[in-house]
């Protein structure tokens, strides 16, 4: 199935394994890759050498194009930036916004630009600045999410730019893709359905979770950062959620204190970390330091998998998954469907 997607950044299906933290490694970005989705590496839990050495893996896995998720806010940014470029890495995700600047350094070197946006006036942005194509979340979403429904902002933003957007939130098979199709949209993003795959390295007692959960188990809390966060209910949210000041900043520091470790991060830079989604919002400091570990909380949950210390990000499509394929097995499968459904669609008139 050939798109603007496809073209774009020279894969044969329409499908993109977003960047989750912990979660989108070399296993799963090349598992996705080799069956002709794009994969995306997640870069925000690595360092600057630890990014190098997964680029270099997953080359040594697959030939196919692939992407890196960046940090527009990085204080490394031009660093992990020149990383992609040296290593010929096809394709640059963003999750906040990149600068005119930043965009333009990348198209410069042949890299395409793919930010991700959750409303209307910031594709406009960035496709003003230059960005190849824009990645739209819905509030469906899992992680830091808004609250308009996929389909009510995708035609909106597919309305707004002229450049190819690619629909995330709420897809998880072929019937996903030719509505989103059918909305203007290149492609789709998925990254619950690609975590519930046998190439992710996700511990296999947290996909049970994922897979035992119904709809009504993904909820919305601000609980862990002061912004809507999208995530599979447990007891360690309501403990969140009910818990005290005093009793919210001692575990914030505890778990800062973790990633702090793990991370190679000064106290200054993750308070910095924090303090940049403070910004304009009345977060607490226990939720600043919160905002700043909260890829601790993730790793506790898809590394070591305690479900009982970490969180687990969730679209609200985690409550109607219930198998663990391959990549290989997934895309095949969405592809066949999305080919079924459009023969089946009623034709107009001649």
């Amino acid at each position: 199935m050939e798109t603007a997607l496809t073209e774009l950044v020279g894969v044969r299906h329409p499908l993109v394994q977003t960047g989750m933290g912990w979660v989108a490694g070399p296993r799963l970005v090349s598992a996705t890759a080799n069956a002709g989705a794009l994969g995306v590496l997640a870069s925000a839990t690595m360092t600057a050498e630890e990014l190098r050495a997964a680029v270099r893996e997953v080359k040594s896995r697959t030939d196919r194009p692939f992407g890196v998720n960046l940090r527009a806010d990085a204080g490394d940014a031009r660093e992990r930036v020149r990383i992609i470029v040296d290593e010929g890495v096809r394709v640059a995700s963003f999750a906040l916004a990149p600068s005119r600047d930043l965009i333009a350094e990348l198209k410069d070197a042949g890299v395409v630009v793919i930010p991700s946006v959750g409303a209307r006036r910031h594709a406009e942005k960035v496709a003003g600045w230059g960005a190849d194509a824009v990645l739209v979340q819905g509030g469906e979403g899992g992680g830091h999410t808004g609250e308009v429904a996929t389909t009510v902002l995708l035609p909106q933003v597919v309305d707004a730019v002229d450049i190819p957007v690619i629909a995330a939130g709420g897809f998880r098979d072929g019937r996903g893709l030719v509505a989103a199709l059918a909305h203007g949209a290149a492609g789709v993003a998925m990254g619950t359905r690609f975590l519930l795959t046998s190439d992710s390295t996700v511990p296999e007692a947290v996909k049970a979770r994922y897979l035992a959960a119904t709809v009504k188990d993904v909820t919305v809390t601000m609980a862990v950062d002061g912004l809507p966060h999208r995530m599979l209910r447990t007891d360690l949210v309501a403990s969140l959620e009910n818990a005290g000041r005093v009793r919210s900043l001692a575990r914030a520091l505890r778990r800062a204190a973790g990633f702090r470790r793990i991370s190679g991060l000064s106290w200054p830079a993750m308070i910095r970390d924090g303090l940049a989604m403070r910004h304009g919002k009345d977060l607490s400091w226990s939720q600043v330091l919160l905002a700043a570990n909260t890829p601790m909380l993730l790793r506790a949950s898809m590394v070591e998998g305690r479900t009982d210390l970490g969180i687990m990000a969730a679209g609200q499509v985690a409550g109607v998954i219930d198998d663990l394929p391959s990549c290989e097995e997934l895309v095949t499968r969405i592809m066949t469907e999305a080919a079924q459904v459009l023969r089946t669609l009623p034709q107009p008139d001649e």
